[in-house]
């Protein structure tokens, strides 16, 4: 993923987060919703769960892991966004959701950190 422009590194990491929960029995729903307030990565589906996935792609962790990069202010966007697309898919809003932040470093390898925060953040 390295060697990419940061828009492909991006959208790499997507799609392996994708496969990686996918394989893990989560079925994605929509990638890349856009609301007025920000842009959810993934939305998917466990059991009748809806789940809000915000996927971080870190080279090297100096800068810190993927859910230390999740600020009070993103957690906040996304909050919104969720907020955004539930009032537009009433049958995902019938049931639980969660946060989780899937984190993917430079050797590919994924930390997953399910219920990462809630709608309280």
């Amino acid at each position: 993923m390295g060697s990419l422009p940061p828009g492909s590194i991006g959208r790499q990491a997507e799609q392996h987060c994708r496969r990686f929960l996918e394989a893990r029995g989560l079925v994605i729903i929509a990638g890349n919703y856009r609301g007025p307030r920000g842009e959810l990565d993934l939305i998917a589906r466990e059991g009748d769960c809806t789940v809000f996935v915000e996927v971080r792609f870190r080279k090297r962790g100096h800068y810190g892991e993927g859910l230390e990069t999740v600020d009070r202010r993103k957690r906040a966007r996304l909050v919104a966004t969720a907020w955004h697309y539930l009032q537009r898919h009433p049958r995902s809003a019938r049931g639980p959701c969660r946060f989780d932040v899937v984190s993917i470093d430079g050797d590919e390898q994924i930390r997953w950190i399910k219920n990462a925060f809630g709608l309280e953040d």
